[in-house]
């Protein structure tokens, strides 16, 4: 249930030997009492790196009062995997997250990275129109060769994205981001390594714990809240927040995207929303009509400006931090801070 800005109106009774009137709910007394708006936590991209996950819950937990945290609705914007050395260990702490904290509401969207964890292991569902994943290979063919995709044990009807993050780039050295790959161009290596199996083995279909793939098969597309309250100059605004990994496409419909994207379907090889780039920097127009906040990871940046919100200030590097925001203060904790009670 959406927390707004309500006041409690003290009430007593009337005694018949004083003068004091009856307090009515028209006539606030000077106990009155403002309720603060509901606590929102958006954290950006893990990326397997299980330590700035602790410490970062650790400095939420020390930043925020213990009766908002423990109620807060927490959205984490995806991309658990990959990169970082602790991708399974990343799992079991969010998969735990429920039964540790059970008055918060978590929510886990997928990144563009589980997104293709799922499609090896499996666990993505069937496209919707009757067309098979092998028919998306055929846009993206002329990549095969170069970014050396997955071949091996259940293939034959693997959704695009798998095999490209289980494949064997062939380039040593990813030139944009300045680093090296870690096996495929998702550097997924790591990923495989956290559960005891190497890089591109279809062992890992049987390594992963079925509670794992639970996660991974139930994470969600999008994610609406219908009442979001947000501080700016202007005081407390309330809005709805839309959160998506990678935002929303320009120039498409708005309502036919989220469509989409609650159904989850994957007869497309590539889902742009959790994907895309430049195409999904922006807030569609159609969405400031009324006050939106877009909320995304993905981008391997730290973009506040206005309500288009985005949360990856680590990018999957090691030596960068991993960020959240909270919601209406729009306070940023890292997991690099230094707080004391």
């Amino acid at each position: 249930m959406v927390t707004k800005d309500i006041i409690f109106i003290n009430q007593r009774t009337q005694n018949t030997t004083t003068t004091e009137p009856l307090m009515t709910e028209a006539e606030p007394s000077n106990n009155s009492v403002v309720a603060e708006p509901r606590l929102v936590i958006c954290v950006g991209d893990i990326h397997g790196y299980i330590k700035k996950l602790q410490n970062l819950w650790s400095n939420l937990e020390t930043q925020f009062d213990p009766q908002h945290f423990n109620a807060a609705t927490i959205i984490f914007l995806g991309d658990y995997c990959d990169r970082g050395p602790d991708a399974k260990k990343v799992l079991d702490f969010l998969i735990n997250l429920p039964s540790k904290y059970p008055n918060q509401k978590h929510v886990f969207l997928s990144g563009n990275h589980d997104f293709a964890f799922a499609a090896f292991v499996g666990v993505l569902p069937e496209p919707q129109n009757g067309v098979s994943f092998k028919e998306g290979w055929k846009k993206y063919e002329e990549s095969e060769d170069r970014e050396g995709w997955y071949k091996g044990e259940g293939y034959e009807n693997m959704h695009l994205q798998g095999r490209r993050w289980a494949g064997h780039i062939k380039a040593r050295f990813n030139t944009i981001k300045g680093i090296e790959y870690k096996g495929s161009i998702y550097d997924a290596g790591p990923t495989f390594a956290s559960y005891g199996v190497p890089h591109g083995s279809s062992d890992l279909m049987k390594a992963v714990p079925d509670d794992h793939k639970k996660f991974l098969a139930d994470m969600v597309w999008i994610h609406e809240e219908d009442d979001v309250c947000i501080e700016d100059e202007d005081g407390i605004r309330h809005c709805k927040l839309i959160a998506v990994h990678a935002g929303l496409e320009k120039g498409k419909n708005v309502g036919e995207q989220l469509r989409f994207l609650k159904a989850k379907e994957t007869h497309l090889p590539k889902i742009e929303c959790l994907s895309g780039r430049k195409n999904v920097w922006d807030i569609p127009e159609e969405l400031t009509e009324k006050p939106t906040i877009v909320v995304s990871g993905h981008h391997g940046k730290l973009h506040i400006e206005g309500l288009r919100l985005i949360i990856d200030e680590g990018g999957g590097f090691e030596n960068k931090p991993v960020a959240a925001i909270a919601l209406p203060s729009m306070k940023l904790v890292r997991d690099t801070d230094n707080l004391t009670k």
